[in-house]
């Protein structure tokens, strides 16, 4: 019979002539993780156990649902006969009872779950410009847009928020690249025009109010058990940018508003990372200073973050050498760049006297895994060659019904559902643009009252320059009205 251990995550059991348990210590849950593998080769089942056995210490997680078949651990399991089979064989029959775990579920499109939010202001240039693929200098643009806005006292809440200050800013580029450096037509067009496309991805409903209060990730049920929220992800892949750059808002934003936890003796919140190979193709160095920051300083939060990948090498040395524990599934060896991965995985394991690493990589079959977790005193153990725990939960997707009655049981619903809009940029600048145009339009009829009469019909310069004046801000209120007219014709059809 397996006595589990009341301070740490069951994992499975190892292969060889002296089995023993495999544990994840809750201790050491904050100091990260990697769970690779080839498709196929259990990745998911090790995510889903991973979530269940923190969930039963107590502790919240946030996961992304990237193929949308996490859902069912709300569920509990049909217990298959290989189910029963993996735990009668690893001794854990006596243990192994079909559960269900309290999930919520969060959608940023709003379509699966509680919409997730942030305003503009919060995401900041630099996350923004990864999202809008800006170059340097259209991202020095940004840095400026959001600079006017702070000393303007101007809120950017949502996408038209900023759309009305490049407006303005652009209208006052003269002014503004004597104070902060050039600010050309051509970046001020660019932007806009990356803005429009993010917006035709769905990020419009991902930018506004009421935002994302973080707490709200980190409850437990009344059995003490710690909420699994879930993130459905599946649309969202299809937005790898988007994707990516929320992830890493979100963790940032954890390490902001966390207090330090110390040496706990479990974590506060664990964060599994799914595709984690989305965060770090193509991104610039000062994003990777980012990410390479916030994994390090957020354990002392209390956050574990796990990444989820197909090969660590999708992972950056800078932030491998951070992840401390380790579940390595079946890697496939058809090329020499992947043999090559294959060897270089290998030696980022402490060495086991019965087998070769790098060999047995290639041979693991579906739910066994290369297991490693730091033990004693942060140090890793002996890799052990291990049969991977069946789940307790669904394997799988849950019925709607089932969905929706944890939608339901959240109580979030009446907070994050409907979307505000309160004053804001766009509504400030477009009160600003109407008094401008007022008073430029009562400076011109009094200078019309006392202006001498003249024979000629021939204007003066003065009011040749009042009515430029006029025409260009009437223009620029005209069409930013106009414009939000025709946004919301269009939007009402699409509905």
């Amino acid at each position: 019979m397996l006595n589990l251990r009341d301070d740490a995550v069951y994992v499975g059991q190892s292969v060889g002539k002296d089995p023993v348990a495999q544990y994840l210590p809750l201790k050491w849950g904050n100091r990260h993780g990697l769970i690779a593998g080839a498709t196929g080769s259990g990745k998911t089942v090790t995510l889903q156990n991973l979530a269940e056995g923190f969930s039963d210490a107590g502790v919240p997680v946030f996961m992304a649902d990237v193929k949308g078949d996490l859902s069912g651990i709300c569920q509990t399991s049909e217990m298959q006969d290989f189910l029963t089979k993996r735990a009668e064989i690893i001794g854990f029959s006596d243990e192994y009872k079909a559960r269900a775990y309290p999930a919520v579920f969060w959608d940023l499109f709003g379509d699966q779950g509680h919409p997730i939010r942030t305003t503009i202001s919060e995401m900041g240039p630099l996350l923004l410009a990864r999202i809008l693929e800006l170059n340097d200098t259209q991202e020095g643009v940004l840095n400026i847009v959001f600079r006017v806005a702070d000393e303007q006292g101007l809120l950017l809440l949502d996408l038209k928020d900023l759309r009305a200050l490049l407006n303005t800013v652009h209208e006052q580029r003269a002014e503004i690249s004597a104070t902060y450096g050039n600010v050309s037509p051509q970046s001020i067009a660019s932007i806009q025009r990356n803005l429009l496309r993010l917006e035709d991805q769905g990020a419009a409903d991902f930018f506004g109010e009421p935002a994302l209060d973080l707490r709200d990730f980190m409850h437990t049920d009344l059995d003490g058990r710690g909420t699994i929220n879930i993130l459905a992800a599946d649309k969202l892949m299809q937005s790898p940018r988007l994707y990516a750059t929320f992830l890493l808002w979100l963790l940032a934003e954890l390490f902001e508003e966390l207090p330090e936890a110390g040496d706990a003796d479990r974590p506060k919140l664990v964060f599994f990372f799914d595709e984690a190979h989305l965060l770090f193709d193509d991104a610039p160095k000062a994003l990777l200073d980012k990410v390479e920051q916030v994994v390090r300083l957020i354990r002392s939060k209390g956050v574990g973050v796990f990444f989820i990948t197909q090969n660590p090498a999708d992972v950056p040395d800078s932030i491998l050498g951070q992840l401390g524990n380790r579940v390595q599934h079946a890697l496939r060896a058809f090329t020499p760049k992947q043999q090559k991965a294959i060897k270089q995985a290998a030696e980022t394991y402490r060495e086991n006297p019965e087998f070769d690493v790098a060999e047995v990589i290639t041979e693991l079959g579906v739910g066994e895994a290369l297991v490693s977790t730091l033990e004693g005193k942060g140090q890793p153990s002996i890799v052990q060659r291990t049969l991977i725990r069946p789940p307790s939960s669904r394997l799988g997707p849950a019925t709607s019904d089932a969905k929706a009655m944890q939608m339901k049981a959240s109580g979030l619903g009446t907070k994050y559902d409907e979307t505000q809009d309160r004053e804001s940029a766009y509504e400030v600048l477009q009160v600003r643009a109407k008094k401008a145009a007022e008073a430029a339009e009562k400076a011109q009829e009094a200078a019309e009252k006392t202006k001498p009469k003249r024979s000629s019909n021939r204007q003066s310069v003065s009011e040749a320059a009042v009515k430029s004046m006029v025409r260009s801000i009437s223009s620029s209120v005209g069409r930013t009205i106009a414009r939000e007219l025709v946004r919301g014709v269009m939007g009402a059809l699409k509905r």
